[in-house]
């Protein structure tokens, strides 16, 4: 235990340690509900491991590389002849080591853990919106919407035909136009709006 642990503290090693327990201490945090890390940023992507919750792939990558750099001095420890050069080789092959098998895993993982859907425009089309302008027209309108979550959205909203809308009105969202980035709505009776909890 005392080798193990004077491994695990000297240097590099303490650096992945330190990484180790702050991972550990933010499961724990999550477990309790209070999920502090989780990044939209395409990072994991530019280094081969999209596909898995940043902090799942965070995660395996900070245990791997710290198992692999602990038994690669270990190994050296062991040797009956110092290591000389081969100790500057161990933290970038655990580094190295730590990426790949985070890869590895990546696939199985996969198939248990879907990729997080990516919020999209089109998540509005089929909710309803209240006007938030004094009327809407083929070319004016601003409308708000609320998401599933409950966080609410000011949309640029647009409507066909000659049926007024008029501020406080409620419409439903039926079409999205990617060019000119607004929405197509049209009046709509509340009470049928299967998302009704969410106005």
């Amino acid at each position: 235990m005392k080798e193990f642990l004077d491994i695990a503290l000297a240097p590099p090693t303490v650096v992945f340690t330190v990484l180790l327990v702050l991972v550990a201490f933010y499961w724990v945090l999550a477990i309790l509900g209070l999920d502090l890390l989780e990044t939209d940023v395409d990072l994991l992507g530019a280094v081969g491991l999209r596909g898995i919750p940043s902090s799942i792939a965070i995660s395996l990558f900070t245990a791997f590389t710290w198992f692999l750099c602990l038994s690669g001095y270990a190994f050296l420890d062991e040797l009956p002849w110092d290591g000389g050069p081969l100790g500057l080789l161990v933290v970038p092959g655990a580094l190295a080591g730590g990426w790949l098998a985070t890869r590895l895993m990546l696939n199985p993982l996969r198939y248990v853990l879907p990729e997080p859907k990516v919020p999209s425009r089109h998540d509005f089309i089929g909710r309803m919106c209240v006007i938030r302008t004094g009327t809407v027209t083929a070319h004016f309108g601003q409308a708000e919407v609320h998401s599933e979550d409950g966080s609410s959205a000011l949309l640029q909203v647009r409507k066909p035909g000659d049926e007024a809308l008029a501020s406080g009105d409620s419409a439903l969202i039926f079409d999205y136009d990617a060019e000119g980035e607004f929405f197509w709505v049209m009046p709509y009776d509340v009470a049928l709006d299967p998302h009704k909890k969410g106005l």
